[in-house]
């Protein structure tokens, strides 16, 4: 039988990472995280990073410059961007910045992204619920 359980999170509850990500929801293949109000970083940009894991990302506030593999494009609100799994990048916060981003496989696991949490149920204030198929 195949799993049926559904998950919600409550994010007043959900962890804080060490890159400021705050933890949604995480499933055996992919996981949600947002970043809230990411101040500007005046020119400097993030620190370069390769992950073993592909993100997508949507933004919902603000305007960020995404520098990756020699390419740079400008991301604002309503566009939607992907990572590749091992490709070096960065983001330059140009104003106030949030995004949602979703990486498979989950970020969190095993550390990937050095944050320390699990996808740990009661750290995300997780709701479980497991419905069975109708008559």
């Amino acid at each position: 039988m195949s799993d049926t359980t559904i998950k919600k999170i409550d994010s007043k509850f959900s962890p804080k990472g060490e890159m400021g990500q705050k933890y949604l929801a995480c499933g055996k293949h992919v996981s949600m995280r947002i970043w809230e109000d990411e101040p500007a970083t005046n020119g400097n940009g993030k620190t370069e990073s390769k992950r073993d894991y592909e993100t997508v990302g949507y933004v919902l506030s603000g305007r960020a410059k995404l520098h990756c593999e020699g390419q740079t494009i400008v991301l604002e609100p309503g566009n939607s961007w992907v990572v590749p799994a091992g490709a070096a990048h960065k983001y330059e916060i140009l104003e106030t910045f949030s995004a949602v981003e979703a990486t498979s496989p989950p970020a969190e696991v095993h550390g990937r992204d050095s944050s320390g949490s699990d996808c740990n149920e009661k750290e995300l204030g997780e709701i479980t619920l497991n419905f069975q198929a109708g008559p």
